[in-house]
């Protein structure tokens, strides 16, 4: 008897196993089917178990130069940044540096509501402090460097969005402080901390602050593709988003950081818990992630064209991170595949095949838009019968064909459908709803 059920729990072991391994073969065939498409480009990793163990990259490090990138390539993280600069803040608490009731106006008095703004508020992005990369402004200064002063004059000149407590609006400009408060109670660079209370404890070799991007030091560049060819994008100087997304890493390091945060290697677990307290689906710098009946939590981010993911299932040991340097695809799409490799699931192959609009219904769409309340104007124009977008300031962006007059881009989310008798378009981004007439 206890041979057949050791028979039976070895061969079940086996055809986990076997389904398992054929899983990620088709992730592997996925991810290099968004490569050759130029859907997406970039590094992809794991977790299972409660350890890294897959890793793929696709691409280029520098196209300019066909350097391919690797397993130890750095990208930018953008606003997963914003998880370590948390982890900082509960250190911090835990040295009785800091209270999460402290005032903001012990540190800037001239933001507006500071005596009314705890650093629970600015952790959980409840302050009511404006979204400093919501203006068009931020696209005239964001390639240079910005010293303390110049952002927070910068951040305190917008007046208050709602009163402190009152709701949750994501706003950069919240780490970007809590960023400057920790380098005030300690004494010395944001970069030194990241150094010395996460990187050197867990052995990230390869995360840090970032600074110019250095292709011949493994950095990659980020990229649009357009009119068949890599167009390098313009960098946004580190000194600008601070703790909010200036970090360099690479998905298994994240993935380690991760693991290292839920296994309290790095804070305590009562601390831990106070970032998981989700309100709006928002903790201390932790978002609620939700898939199929399970919860993780984790951040994406975006800074230029990098797109980050960095998700974490306790209850399974399971996680995924990717950063990408180049992307047309939907990133909450990558997820989910991701996802369910990790977890043992299958999906589905995406079909890549290329829809077409005739060039004089694309040339009828020609023109600037502009929305009621919304800061930036698109014009949306035709390059290499391509239909393409560009806003106010921003880089342009092409337009993916769904029908004659829907139209789409994945990488951001970003949905459009044209309403040729009224020279309107709808526009859709996550939960942003607008129409935009053509001027």
């Amino acid at each position: 008897m206890k041979t057949k059920l050791f028979s039976f729990a070895l061969s079940g072991l086996v055809s986990l196993c076997c389904a398992q391994q054929g899983n990620r073969e088709k992730l592997s065939a996925y991810l290099d089917s968004l490569a050759i498409h130029h859907k997406a480009i970039g590094s992809y990793a794991l977790a299972t178990y409660g350890k890294p163990d897959f890793v793929k990259v696709t691409g280029f490090a520098d196209a300019e130069t066909q350097q391919k990138a690797n397993m130890n390539t750095q990208y930018r993280i953008g606003s997963v940044s914003k998880i370590l600069t948390a982890v900082l803040v509960m250190k911090a608490v835990e040295e009785k540096k800091l209270s999460l009731q402290t005032k903001l106006s012990e540190y800037f008095p001239s933001v507006p509501n500071a005596a009314q703004i705890t650093v629970e508020q600015m952790l959980q992005h409840r302050t009511g402090i404006h979204n400093l990369t919501d203006e068009a402004e931020y696209f005239g200064y964001h390639e240079n460097p910005q010293t303390e002063k110049q952002m927070v004059d910068i951040i305190a000149k917008y007046k208050s969005d709602f009163a402190p407590g009152e709701k949750h609006a994501y706003s950069n400009s919240n780490y970007i402080l809590l960023g400057y408060i920790l380098e005030k109670i300690y004494k010395k660079p944001y970069a030194d901390l990241i150094q010395t209370k996460i990187a050197k404890p867990l052995k990230l070799n390869l995360t840090k602050v970032g600074g110019k991007i250095t292709p011949k030091e493994n950095q990659a560049n980020s990229y649009l593709f357009n009119n068949n060819r890599f167009e390098k994008t313009a960098e946004t100087d580190m000194s600008v988003p601070g703790g909010a997304g200036n970090l360099i890493s690479t998905p298994t390091e994240l993935l380690q950081f991760i693991i290292a945060l839920e296994d309290g290697k790095l804070i305590s677990k009562t601390s831990l818990a106070q970032m998981k307290n989700f309100k709006d689906d928002y903790g201390y710098g932790l978002a609620k992630v939700p898939f199929i009946n399970k919860y993780g939590y984790g951040h994406s981010g975006r800074i230029e064209e990098f797109r980050s993911v960095l998700f974490y299932f306790p209850e399974d040991k399971a996680g995924i991170s990717f950063i990408t340097n180049q992307s047309d695809y939907d990133v909450n799409q990558n997820s989910i595949n991701m996802l369910k490799t990790a977890m043992n699931m299958d999906f589905e192959m995406p079909d890549f095949k290329v829809k077409t609009v005739d060039l004089s219904i694309l040339q009828a769409y020609e023109g600037v838009y502009k929305a009621p309340n919304f800061p930036l104007d698109i014009k949306i124009f035709v390059e290499n019968n391509n239909l393409m977008a560009q806003a106010t300031g921003q880089g342009s962006f092409p337009l993916e064909v769904v029908s004659d007059t829907e139209f789409q881009f994945m990488a951001a989310g970003i949905k459009i459908k044209f309403n040729p008798g009224k020279n309107t378009f709808d526009f859709k981004q996550g939960g942003v709803e607008l129409v935009f007439t053509k001027q």
